[in-house]
């Protein structure tokens, strides 16, 4: 066996999350050979986690809700936070200096690292420049990043604004949009046609405060959809039918009280759910949180719990050869303690770091770095 690194204890292995007892070698980045074998060990060895869907520049501004922000007070509604342009987060990042909203993102990186998290996607506010920002924080920070831009002013001349999109998609790896009740629908309609010309992604926010947006967000034949926290039995069939992933964030959907996803009617329509954390501002990046809610409040398995914020966000965001424990695949993997005050005496290790892991039980982090 000729490897850099050997990784032994219960491994939470492949695809469907099996617990074996065995060892893992990871060489150049990859885990070249996975084996069953007893072990002395008590770690857990679990595949890092996908957040996806962020918006880290918000990282300038923390629980507003809580009391005061910068001298803006707020109330507990959606479109008072997040509706651009008069939304609470877009007047902070727009008297946010440019190395300000830098370092926060960066803090806001650091924090994901620390939690498990090895790859995430954030919508990215504020045009080029908001991404060329995202893009100076992530470098030397050994995370995966997909950035999902959007023009910085929708109001301006049609043209003017398609102008912006073009240069977002230059830079960007698509568009991350808001919803169509906050966008022009022409307007929605050439975005996503640019973006299919330059085959970069395009994902939507839909159906989270109501499900009036729902039909016009699908009429875009987006590659994601985001929330759907109040989709209709017809609208998650019509999603399947169209093989749209969804993205959920329940931490947020609670927080801005806009109701609880109908996340096992997703799964049993047979539609790909992957969880993201959303806002900084509402909610840490801490992805184990997300589980807990996911397994103890929404009643979900924990496998498939587990599975969402693994797997498929990996698979939805196209983050290849990670998400799970494989042979050939990228040793995106952290490594738990199993005696932890908080795990010993956990039977199912899944089960276990889905309903009270936290992030104090990782010893390592261990990242491929290509």
């Amino acid at each position: 066996m000729s490897c850099e690194q050997i990784l032994s204890g219960t491994i939470i292995l492949g695809d469907e999350l099996e617990s074996i007892e065995g060892y893992i070698c990871v060489e150049d980045g990859f885990i070249t050979e996975i084996g069953e074998e007893s072990t002395t060990s008590k770690n857990i060895i679990a595949p890092c986690f996908v957040n996806s869907h962020t918006h880290i520049g918000d990282s300038i501004c923390k629980d507003p809700i809580l009391g005061t922000c910068e001298n803006f007070r707020v109330k507990k509604d959606l479109d008072s936070l997040v509706r651009p342009p008069d939304g609470l987060k877009h007047r902070m990042l727009e008297k946010t200096s440019y190395s300000d909203l830098v370092n926060s993102m960066r803090s806001s990186m650091e924090d994901m690292l620390a939690t498990g998290t090895c790859a995430f996607a954030d919508f990215r506010e504020g045009g080029v420049l908001g991404i060329l920002a995202l893009e100076e924080a992530v470098d030397g920070i050994i995370i995966d990043s997909i950035i999902l831009g959007r023009p910085k002013d929708t109001d301006s001349s049609m043209d003017s604004v398609l102008s912006d999109i073009n240069r977002v998609l230059r830079h960007a790896d698509g568009l991350g949009m808001s919803g169509t009740n906050d966008v022009d629908m022409e307007l929605l309609r050439r975005s996503r046609k640019a973006s299919k010309n330059k085959s970069k992604m395009f994902a939507i926010h839909a159906g989270e405060k109501s499900d009036n947006d729902i039909d016009k967000a699908l009429s875009l034949d987006p590659d994601i959809l985001i929330h759907m926290t109040q989709a209709k039995t017809s609208d998650l069939m019509a999603v399947a039918d169209a093989n749209i992933p969804v993205v959920v964030c329940p931490r947020s959907n609670f927080i801005t009280d806009v109701g609880m996803a109908p996340i096992s009617e997703m799964l049993e329509s047979g539609v790909t759910v992957a969880v993201g954390t959303d806002n900084v501002m509402l909610n840490s990046v801490n992805m184990f949180s997300e589980m807990e809610i996911l397994s103890k409040v929404f009643g979900l398995e924990d496998r498939q719990v587990f599975k969402m914020c693994t797997l498929n966000g990996a698979s939805i965001l196209g983050f290849n050869n990670t998400g799970s424990i494989k042979e050939g695949n990228k040793a995106n993997l952290m490594i738990l303690n199993g005696t932890s005050n908080n795990l010993i005496g956990v039977k199912d290790p899944v089960s276990g770091i889905v309903r009270r892991g936290r992030p104090d039980d990782i010893l390592s982090i261990i990242h491929a770095n290509e």
